[in-house]
């Protein structure tokens, strides 16, 4: 999908999640999108999980959308040749996408040669210190309050959301620098640590100012969730199912639902509580919990959805995710964010491009990930426009390489 990136040409050097992540959204807007890749791959290439063939899911599911240029980053040559890409003229170029430390990709020093530079380094902590999601979320509180956590006994999620937050922070980081740029002609230095990501999520969300002016830690409350009514329940078939009523709306509906109004008028009287008041519905949440799980316990799912969906309720079953990918029609081929892809060595599946559906704008289809160094000569010769023997040349002494050279398509 095009929506204004399409001009933009970003040289990407990344590890982990986050920057990745940014890549692949900007890729996935339009943009020309270069991953810089060690010959033989660097330490995401063989993460789990692994086909058959030894291709990472992980890895190929982040570079979708991109293309690859494999050098020998140790060499002095090879350096130099990613300092060229990033500085190469044009107007779309000149962005630099990291979250590694190198002092040969150091913005002052790119930026004497090209003055309108746009960098961009996702760090672990603002001094420059190591951190990843999971260690960050540790630092959050949450884990205290996730599930039946507790600081003695704390629960880690299994999502890394901060690493998810930074990079669509980076994304439209980059974007608006960008934007800037095509106005102004002035580039951007631009530093985003993933741990002010999560803490300034806490004051977002409410979370900081809570501790600081209550001085209190939220509580871990289970499956419930925090401030209205919504929690987990069984079905008579042994199912679950995820239940909300934050909102009026969906409040009435479920109680409508579960034919439960008399009982839940009785609950308000006794209580002295008035349910229309989410507050109040958070404070009855145990009592409340009671009646519907009475009522979905006493019913199979098949005669809950259709219920609750004729209701309007807000409501979702529990699944796992190969029973999603096998049943759900919101990732089946109805839903055009979904696409068949066939990269080497993985094989056809569906694959996602971006969530967002833009009225007017054709989706376009995205390129699967490319192997190491697929696109190698392609970008030499004409983003750097190296001759045909030059390129050659850089083959033969080792600086560059292409697909064949991908260890997962040894033999």
């Amino acid at each position: 999908m095009n929506l204004g990136l399409l001009d933009l040409r970003v040289v990407e050097s990344s590890a982990f999640i986050a920057a990745p992540l940014a890549g692949l959204t900007l890729a996935q807007f339009g943009a020309d999108v270069i991953h810089i890749d060690n010959i033989g791959g660097g330490i995401d290439y063989g993460r789990l999980p692994l086909m058959p063939s030894g291709r990472s899911l992980y890895w190929t599911s982040l570079n979708k959308a991109k293309r690859s240029i494999a050098i020998d980053l140790r060499r002095p040559e090879g350096r130099e040749l990613v300092q060229a890409l990033v500085t190469a003229p044009g107007e779309n170029g000149g962005i630099l996408l990291t979250n590694i430390v190198s002092k040969w990709l150091d913005h002052a020093a790119l930026a004497k040669t090209r003055p309108d530079l746009i960098t961009c380094m996702i760090e672990g902590n603002q001094d420059g210190t190591t951190a990843v999601d999971y260690t960050v979320n540790a630092a959050t509180g949450y884990p205290a309050m996730t599930g039946p956590g507790s600081i003695d006994a704390p629960v880690n999620h299994v999502l890394p959301a901060w690493d998810i937050a930074c990079a669509f922070q980076a994304a439209l980081a980059i974007s608006a620098a960008a934007d800037r740029r095509r106005r102004t002609g002035a580039g951007a230095e631009l530093r985003l640590a993933l741990s002010d990501v999560a803490f300034t999520m806490l004051s977002h969300l409410g979370l900081a100012t809570e501790a600081q002016l209550l001085g209190e830690a939220r509580p871990s409350l289970g499956n419930h969730i925090y401030g209205a009514f919504g929690r987990d329940f069984a079905t008579a078939d042994g199912k679950r199912i995820m239940v909300a009523g934050i909102s009026a709306a969906q409040w009435t509906t479920l109680v409508k639902s579960c034919g439960i109004e008399a009982e839940i008028a009785a609950l308000e009287a006794r209580l002295g509580k008035r349910f229309a008041n989410e507050s109040d519905r958070f404070d009855a949440r145990d009592a409340i919990a009671e009646l519907v799980a009475a009522w979905c316990a006493a019913r199979t799912l098949a005669e809950i959805q259709p219920l609750f969906d004729a209701n309007r309720v807000c409501w979702g079953p529990y699944r796992t995710t190969p029973d999603l990918m096998a049943n759900d029609p919101r990732v089946g081929p109805a839903n055009p964010v979904w696409e068949t892809l066939d990269p080497a060595g993985i094989g056809p599946h569906r694959a996602a491009g971006t969530p967002l559906r833009a009225s007017g704008e054709a989706r376009g289809a995205q390129a699967p990930a490319p192997l190491l160094g697929q696109h190698t000569d392609d970008i030499l010769l004409g983003v750097l426009g190296l001759s045909s023997a030059a390129v050659g040349k850089l083959h033969d002494t080792g600086v560059v390489a292409g697909p064949e050279k991908d260890p997962t398509q040894a033999g």
